[in-house]
């Protein structure tokens, strides 16, 4: 699987049991970077979808059903758990702090290796952060 994140400059995640932001341009960006393969999600990151693309796949335990090579967008830690599975992670960064509760537990340098990183307008934020990392 290659997961997909979003942090703040804290590496803060969600804060209060909630995500910290969203942004159409980046679910634009993510659609267009999974294409045809499958998108697994929780039911609360399907919300975010509407209409939802034929590529999306929802699930309570998307984490584990997300297969080689399907994208996987997790809004909340822990994801740790998961690395062993994981062919690459696409990391995207607010480029601001937020208030945050709970953060990312892991530091991708110490996993993957950054393959790319590309920065674009949001529609909520001036400025947001892709980064691509491989294995």
């Amino acid at each position: 699987m290659i997961l997909v994140i979003c942090v703040d400059d804290k590496g803060g995640m969600a804060f209060n049991g909630r995500r910290q932001s969203m942004d159409r341009l980046l679910r634009s960006d993510l659609l267009q970077t999974v294409g045809e393969r499958p998108l697994w999600v929780s039911p609360y990151t399907a919300k975010q979808f509407d209409p939802a693309p034929a590529s999306l796949r929802v699930s309570g335990d998307f984490l584990d059903r997300a297969g080689a090579g399907e994208y996987c967008f997790a809004e909340f830690p822990p994801l740790a758990q998961v690395l062993d599975r994981a062919e690459g992670l696409i990391l995207y960064r607010w480029n601001r702090t937020y208030p945050a509760d709970r953060h990312l537990d892991f530091d991708p340098a110490n996993r993957f290796t950054l393959s790319s990183v590309m920065e674009f307008p949001g529609s909520s934020h001036k400025t947001l952060t892709k980064e691509v990392y491989t294995k």
